[in-house]
């Protein structure tokens, strides 16, 4: 069996395109904070609707979305053992499903989303916005999972520079239609405002689901026509989409508190508190392409049963991850005043946001460590055990810091310095359980 290249070359190589294919969501919704950010009318109310529909969204694809996790992990796991003929036909299966839930969740949340944004403590216009943007959003759901499944895919087969271009070309495409519909063009196409940005992202993502589809099967031999019988490893991928989805969540458990939150302050707080989780949110997914090469060759690793190498890579991992994170820090601190003015004019919103940037750039280097980690246990199959430590994260860390320093009447600090230590429970208790269990199968070696 061959042995896998964990260099420095071949991480870098797997890392940079998943880190940039891997900002693609939080992109679409960082262009659609900027643009409605700036509009003459109803900028706050309108950066703040963007912000709760963003929410909820991110935490609809975060859960239906780890299918992307699953597939990768099984299909890398068969590629190191040097089986991959054995789970051609389990692609197509997990993608049929998952799309199809896509439809029920649609089906689910479109009548009534109006009583999910009040339960987000939305009113008046910002309520208005926010059913508006989201009844046009929810319509690009299916094509998110179909192309993160698709990813998943890319990622088992250790291909990252598909999924990049992909990735790209909808980013671009998305910044380019939010001009052309929230402003308008000339007699051609009225202004649309806040549709007009959600109209750009669903014709995005439309679009990188068809793209994605003609390069695997162009690309690979990988079928997306079902083939029966079912794949037996499909009710192995069930239980870790399973793990995943309760994981999830957990983890927008903590969202749904922080924006609720931010909303109670009022509409400069909410809207501040937009811009501050869409930065992080693409810090989190650029350093999430370190994750994804964890995700990608720890499961090989695992196949092959090489411990040491498994080891290895998650110390060069943490290395990489740890400096971009750090040159976040940098570039945060540099352009600190600039890169708010990027999102609204407004004093008062910006006076807020501001106040707790630094927070959100000085949690960077430990976000880098819990991704890499995350990663890795995703990697490895240990969907179990990512679980509970995010369970135990929100419950025990997350939300009683939340009720504390809002207690004290810290407001957007208390929310920002919960999701610190919520990040913090969860790098620590991935990292020992790591070293705990393959430190003594590396040594056997």
């Amino acid at each position: 069996m061959l042995q896998t290249d964990i260099s420095h070359k071949k991480i870098n190589r797997l890392a940079f395109p998943a880190l940039i294919a891997g900002i693609a969501e939080p992109l679409l919704s960082i262009t659609d904070t900027a643009i409605i950010g700036n509009v003459e009318n109803n900028a706050i109310e309108s950066l703040a609707a963007v912000g709760i529909v963003g929410a909820f969204i991110s935490m609809l694809v975060w859960v239906f979305g780890q299918v992307r996790s699953a597939i990768s992990t099984i299909v890398s796991q068969y590629l190191g053992a040097n089986k991959l003929e054995d789970v051609k036909s389990l692609p197509s299966q997990a993608i049929t499903i998952v799309v199809l839930v896509s439809f029920l969740v649609i089906a689910i949340s479109y009548p009534f989303s109006e009583a999910i944004f009040k339960f987000y403590n939305a009113s008046g216009i910002i309520l208005n916005f926010s059913v508006d943007y989201f009844n046009i959003r929810i319509l690009g759901f299916p094509f998110t999972l179909f192309t993160f499944a698709i990813f998943g895919v890319f990622r088992g087969l250790q291909n990252t520079y598909y999924p990049m271009l992909i990735a790209v070309t909808g980013a671009v495409l998305n910044i380019i239609l939010d001009y052309l519909f929230v402003y308008g063009f000339g007699d051609f196409i009225p202004a649309m405002h806040i549709k007009g940005a959600a109209y750009a992202s669903v014709i995005a993502q439309i679009t990188m689901a068809i793209l994605s589809a003609i390069v695997l099967l162009k690309k690979t031999t990988i079928p997306l026509k079902i083939i029966f019988p079912i794949h037996p490893e499909i009710k192995r991928l069930l239980g870790m989409i399973l793990n995943l989805f309760v994981r999830t969540l957990a983890l927008n458990l903590a969202l749904y508190f922080g924006t609720a939150y931010a909303t109670s302050y009022g509409k400069e707080y909410i809207a501040a508190y937009t811009i501050g989780l869409n930065l992080w949110l693409l810090g989190a997914f650029m350093i999430d392409g370190y994750s994804s090469v964890g995700n990608i060759l720890s499961g090989k690793l695992l196949g092959q049963k090489d411990y040491k190498s498994l080891i290895i890579l998650n110390k060069r991992l943490l290395k990489y991850a740890f400096i971009l994170g750090c040159v976040f820090i940098l570039l945060g601190s540099v352009f600190y005043k600039p890169i708010g003015t990027i999102f609204t004019k407004e004093t008062a919103v910006l006076e807020q946001f501001y106040l707790v940037f630094w927070v959100i750039l000085a949690m960077q280097p430990l976000c880098a460590m819990t991704f890499v980690f995350d990663g890795t246990f995703k990697g490895l199959g240990e969907m179990k055990y990512l679980r509970n430590v995010l369970i135990f994260a929100t419950l025990i860390g997350f939300i009683p810091t939340l009720f504390l320093f809002d207690y004290l009447d810290f407001k957007l600090y208390a929310i920002w310095i919960a999701f610190t230590v919520w990040m913090f429970f969860r790098g620590i208790f991935l990292f020992f359980k790591f070293k705990r269990k393959f430190s003594p199968l590396a040594q056997k070696q």
